[in-house]
């Protein structure tokens, strides 16, 4: 095998932090992880499935650790490492607007790297214009800074990121594994398609090169085409924008001449539930839609200072009354009572011809999130929808937001969704009926698997 060697080198070490502003004070840094910390404790909904004992001596840790850091970027930095052990979506410590806007990700100077989790590698499938032929598309990240790929970032990317999915944080830490401010140097070795290698080292600058290869695609908030045999596609790319409902109301007179038809919500990353409704009314024969039931924590002190005296076999053998007021008092104690918020299922109103109820796929896939999940729960059981691609976000929530030291913030996640029967799918995502995912090779030669396998199982219906 042959190998190819080319060194860049920079003033910086590989670990090089550029400078960054300085301005909390000890008190600050300490207020700001206590009302974390606090917020954390009354409000997140997922409390019951956090180690306490873990999480508060992390607490205590930290009272010492975040005293010791030399600048806001590196204090930030220890917050979301430890929000991140609470393994939620939407529960996140934000950097600050000045911080946050001189963290860069795939600026590098003469070069700009976009890097994809495919089979659990990290792989450029993006680079500026003048460099394709230098990195070509399908190479792999192999090292940085001396350790493999992965122990890279096992070490110093993924303790960051907070997910609820495994396959979430696999594909944020690739894609941000560089993330960092300006004047940030990386070692790395890349293995190119042909199997050479190639040593770098590449430092976070402004990049002046404009034109990426290959090229961005452009995605309208809603997207319309016809395949052979009558298949209309119609990508759904957010439900952040009413205006996407009054665009595929417009089309519906189009929509009719339609044999088969295919959903795409791979782009969808949410946005109002409501919305999503509006356009699934009109994909079924259903007069009731049953979305998602959620709940959130009741905390009422006084309960939880009775509850620290009983355990719920207390219960046997009480009254029905005692019994649930033993279960609250109990589970107000273990931060496991909930409000169950009245189930409301959504009615429909539409005369059945003006309905499109044909054999319809639906496509899916890692960024198919929040509201976009919401509307997959809708559309749950309907006998001519299949689900085709890979398991969804999994992470949906109302989170509470709140400022913090420094001009931060963080937001917590207070309200769990499920099915409405309560099966749950945050953690684990919305799976398809028929899993498809993206390889290598279909990289390599701009193939789309998932649509791909939505046109052969229609062509079959």
């Amino acid at each position: 095998m042959k190998y190819l060697l080319v060194t860049v080198l920079f003033l910086s070490s590989s670990l090089l932090k550029a400078q960054t502003q300085n301005t909390l004070s000890n008190t600050d840094k300490v207020y700001g992880l206590s009302k974390f910390w606090q917020e954390v404790n009354y409000n997140f909904v997922f409390i019951d499935k956090v180690d306490r004992t873990q999480w508060e001596d992390d607490f205590k840790l930290l009272i010492e650790e975040v005293q010791k850091t030399e600048n806001d970027y590196e204090y930030y930095r220890l917050l979301q490492k430890f929000c991140a052990t609470l393994k939620d979506g939407h529960t996140n410590v934000y950097f600050p607007d000045t911080i946050r806007n001189s963290l860069f990700t795939s600026y590098f100077g003469a070069y700009r790297l976009f890097l994809t989790n495919i089979d659990g590698k990290a792989i450029i499938t993006r680079i500026n214009l003048s460099k394709k032929d230098e990195i070509p598309i399908g190479t792999e990240v192999i090292k940085v800074n001396g350790m493999k790929t992965q122990e890279y970032l096992e070490q110093e990317v993924i303790p960051y990121i907070s997910s609820s999915t495994d396959h979430i944080l696999m594909d944020w830490a690739v894609s941000r594994m560089f993330r960092a401010p300006k004047g940030t140097s990386f070692d790395i070795t890349l293995k190119l398609p042909n199997g050479e290698r190639k040593d770098l080292t590449i430092t976070h600058e402004e990049t002046t090169e404009k034109e990426v290869y290959p090229a961005f695609e452009e995605r309208e908030l809603m997207d319309f085409k016809w395949y052979k045999d009558d298949v209309a596609y119609i990508s759904l790319n957010s439900f952040s924008n009413p205006k996407i409902d009054s665009l595929f109301i417009d089309k519906l007179p189009e929509l009719r001449n339609a044999k088969k038809l295919i959903v795409d919500l791979r782009f969808n990353g949410g946005g109002n539930t409501s919305i999503g409704t509006q356009i699934l009314q009109y994909l079924t024969y259903d007069s009731v839609l049953y979305g998602s039931a959620y709940s959130s924590r009741l905390h009422i002190p006084t309960f939880k200072a009775w509850g620290k005296w009983y355990s719920l076999k207390d219960t046997i053998g009480s009254s029905e009354e005692d019994k649930k007021w033993l279960k609250q008092a109990v589970l107000s104690y273990q931060d496991r009572y909930f409000h169950y918020f009245p189930y409301k299922p959504t009615s429909i109103d539409l005369d059945r011809e003006e309905r499109i109820v044909i054999p319809t796929a639906i496509l899916i896939g890692h960024n198919t999130a929040s509201a976009a999940e919401d509307f997959l729960i809708a559309a749950d059981n309907q006998k001519h929808m299949v689900k085709i691609g890979e398991p969804t976000f999994g992470s949906t929530g109302q989170p509470l937001s709140f400022d913090m030291p420094g001009g931060g913030s963080a937001r917590i996640c207070t309200k769990k969704d499920t099915y409405p029967g309560g099966k749950e799918f945050v953690g684990y995502g919305i799976l398809p009926d028929i899993q498809v995912t993206k390889s290598y090779d279909d990289y390599m030669e701009n193939k789309d698997p998932v649509l791909e396998k939505a046109i052969q199982y229609l062509d079959k219906k």
